[in-house]
């Protein structure tokens, strides 16, 4: 006589091997292609960013004969030298960081609480808005117009503002949170409505917090487009000690190709007009991409952010 203890693991097998699908002979072979794939995708990726860091620090003949690859040749160091023990650098990278924090901040602001409410179907005069910010999309005033603007009528010349508040919103980024909120989960709203939650209450509390991934993102944009801006100092600010770290940059480029001497000698010179485009790109794109793996882990969290049912 058979008892169920006996059939127990009989019937443990069968559900085992119902549960276990062996992988068919194309799946097999989709996944080895696919791994290959972005094996290769992957060393592609990363393959310029090494060299450009092999040649920041190698020398001008090594890198005029194009034997630089992924490893330094001649090594150097001029050129990091050049720039780092300058004092002007750090002032102007002390600029940058305080122009990008301060400007990410007015961004992203101005665009979440814009976005959310024009993302409510009930906001009287929401087509308006919403046409206002696409109308900016395809019409501009131009470039002197907004020159005059920024210096004459606003008077922010050489100032903290004229960096930051000329492209605080950005219509793209601005669709694309009005897109995410409003598929945003309406029974929590409603449900934090008869709490007794104000809408800014709301707004702060529910749907900010579930709300970083797309935050994340957007913060992202905008910390990267004025880390590395350039062109609005250039117009704007006349002061040496308040330009960004990439309108020095930029001139110590122009320097290098004019083959001016940047560092009291004629040798230095040279030296520097071979690899200081290599050196300038690494010390602009390192601190972003010191931040980005801090960043990326809200990217994969807001896949989950949609799946919340009434």
């Amino acid at each position: 006589m058979v008892t169920d203890f006996d059939a127990a693991p009989d019937i443990a097998g069968v559900r085992s091997s119902l549960t276990q699908v062996k992988d068919t002979t194309g799946t097999k072979v989709f996944r080895a292609l696919n791994t290959v794939f972005l094996t290769l995708l992957t060393l592609v990726t990363i393959y310029p960013f090494v060299n450009l860091v092999a040649k920041s620090f190698s020398s001008e003949g090594a890198i005029a004969a194009a034997k630089v690859n992924l490893w330094p040749v001649g090594f150097n160091t001029t050129t990091f030298t050049a720039v780092i023990s300058d004092s002007m650098f750090w002032i102007n990278y002390k600029n940058t960081v305080v122009y990008t924090v301060v400007g990410t901040l007015i961004a992203m602001a101005i665009t979440t609480t814009f976005a959310y409410a024009i993302s409510r179907p009930n906001l009287r005069g929401r087509g308006f808005f919403v046409g206002l910010a696409v109308f900016t999309m395809f019409f501009g005033g131009g470039l002197i117009p907004n020159y005059i603007l920024v210096t004459q009528w606003l008077g922010m010349r050489n100032t903290i503002w004229a960096m930051v508040l000329p492209g605080a919103l950005s219509v793209f980024n601005l669709l694309v949170m009005k897109s995410f909120f409003e598929n945003f989960p309406a029974e929590l709203e409603e449900a934090a409505a008869i709490d007794g939650l104000s809408s800014y209450g709301i707004f702060f509390k529910i749907v900010v917090p579930l709300s970083k991934a797309v935050m994340a993102t957007m913060t992202l944009f905008y910390a990267v487009g004025l880390w590395n801006s350039w062109f609005g100092a250039f117009l704007y600010l006349d002061d040496k000690t308040k330009f960004p770290v990439m309108m020095y940059l930029r001139n110590l480029i122009a320097a290098a190709t004019g083959s001016q001497d940047v560092t009291g000698s004629a040798t230095d010179a040279v030296q520097i007009g071979a690899n200081i485009q290599s050196v300038t790109m690494l010390l602009t794109v390192l601190p972003i991409i010191c931040v980005y793996p801090f960043v990326q882990k809200y990217f994969v969290s807001g896949v989950m952010l949609g799946s919340v049912k009434g």
